[in-house]
């Protein structure tokens, strides 16, 4: 009898602490909807049935991805995948480069994981699933997959066939590669299923970059490849409705399913072709890295120069933390957590997500909950920061050069549109674990 008031006490506590997450991630939800509503270009012609049917379009898949047991042994399954993908990498890389891939040590290494050099152990990864991907597409297996996930979308989210197949392949392809499946509709689509294709590509992340971040955030996240995998398959539906929020739909949707033509004659010629394209997104992420990690050194030595705030140097990390903090808490991150979370996804925004996510990974003990960490691995799960950008309108405006005004003008509405897409999954996902 004496510990009743301990329980009672206990369960008040963890029932008021559910309802504030609960209120948090409600709150995240209904501010990025009207958000997207406030900033639309055309008010008057938002369709408001579909803000219902993206939010239960989102929810179901949540539900159904995070709660049914054969889903979960589906992931757990490409959990182990990502193992032997690493294993084998790590045999190629240590062929290459010996010990600096990951190869036995001629000498003994007197810091824990001082060898590790990332960009000859774990960048190689990109390599691998890229021709791995080719293969699958050879193979058709893939295309079978992204026609079943469009067919889902043009009855649930009533886009074209076009648009929808373009949309579901940017689950697993990158934000150039999946326009590029449907390069014959770009000249023919209204401006609103331009804008839609532009966003599912910031929304969402390549499958080549999949398995890297699931090996960056596996010894953090139990299970992170699929927790990746689900991101990617929610951000579209919302990726979509946010896109028919900004930019509404005022015209005829654009019928049609592409399907890409077969360019390799074998399967050896696509493995040969997945690689080569691998090298170039290999070598474009290596200088990336270190273009991005130097301008915010550049940027940190200029800051330290103020005076400093609260007994701590000005930094970029700091003032990005503290501007979407609020944010952060919104989406359902605990708000003595919420600083660190809102630098991580301002560092997302402004550089990449690939350096949020190894920030992320280096974190001491207790700087985010394993709650807040998966939450936080479904909001930077996109491609939207500044220097997709400008991939994005190099590449689609090659592709469809009678549009490149239009693909400039909605360039910043992509980016936004990106992320308040990949937050609104997370806070969709905070509620449900």
């Amino acid at each position: 009898a004496r510990h009743v008031p301990l329980l009672v006490r206990f369960s008040t506590e963890l029932y008021e602490r559910i309802k504030v997450m609960n209120l948090q991630g409600i709150a995240g939800i209904l501010f990025l909807t009207g958000l997207a509503w406030l900033i639309s270009e055309n008010r008057r012609a938002v369709r408001y049935p579909i803000i219902i049917t993206g939010l239960v379009v989102q929810f179901v898949l949540a539900l159904a991805l995070l709660k049914i047991p054969l889903f979960g042994d589906f992931f757990e399954l490409l959990n182990r995948g990502v193992a032997v993908l690493e294993k084998s990498t790590a045999a190629g890389t240590s062929f290459a480069f010996g010990y600096l891939g990951g190869g036995k040590l001629p000498f003994a290494e007197t810091y824990p994981g001082s060898s590790f050099i990332f960009a000859f152990q774990a960048l190689p990864l990109i390599l691998v699933v890229s021709a791995l991907s080719s293969l699958l597409f050879y193979w058709k297996i893939l295309p079978l997959v992204v026609r079943a996930f469009a067919w889902m979308l043009q009855k649930t989210m009533r886009v074209g066939g076009a648009v929808g197949f373009g949309a579901a392949a940017n689950v697993f392809l990158g934000m150039l590669e999946a326009p590029l499946l449907i390069r014959p509709y770009l000249d023919r689509l209204t401006r609103s299923e331009l804008f839609i294709t532009m966003s599912c590509g910031m929304a969402n992340i390549a499958g080549t970059v999949m398995v890297l971040y699931a090996t960056i955030l596996g010894p953090q996240i139990p299970g992170v490849m699929g927790h990746i995998l689900i991101a990617s398959i929610i951000s579209t539906p919302a990726a979509i409705m946010i896109s028919l929020l900004m930019v509404p739909e005022t015209g005829e949707i654009t019928p049609g399913e592409y399907i890409p033509p077969q360019t390799a004659s074998g399967s050896m010629d696509a493995i040969a072709r997945g690689t080569t394209d691998g090298i170039t997104l290999y070598l474009n992420v290596i200088a990336m890295l270190i273009v991005l990690v130097a301008l915010v050194a550049l940027s940190n030595q200029f800051l330290g120069l103020l005076p400093h705030f609260r007994g701590e140097p000005v930094t970029l990390q700091r003032f990005l933390g503290y501007l979407m903090a609020p944010m952060a808490w919104m989406i359902g991150i605990p708000w003595s957590e919420s600083t660190t979370a809102g630098f991580l996804l301002g560092e997302k925004t402004i550089l990449n997500e690939l350096i949020a996510y190894l920030d992320m990974s280096k974190l001491p003990a207790g700087s985010l909950s394993p709650r807040s960490r998966i939450i936080m691995t479904y909001a930077l799960c996109g491609f939207a920061n500044l220097g997709s950008l400008g991939i994005l309108i190099g590449g689609m405006s090659a592709m469809a050069p009678a549009r490149r005004g239009e693909i400039v003008s909605m360039g910043f509405k992509s980016i936004l549109c990106g992320t308040m897409a990949t937050c609104m999954v997370g806070a969709i996902v905070g509620l449900l674990i």
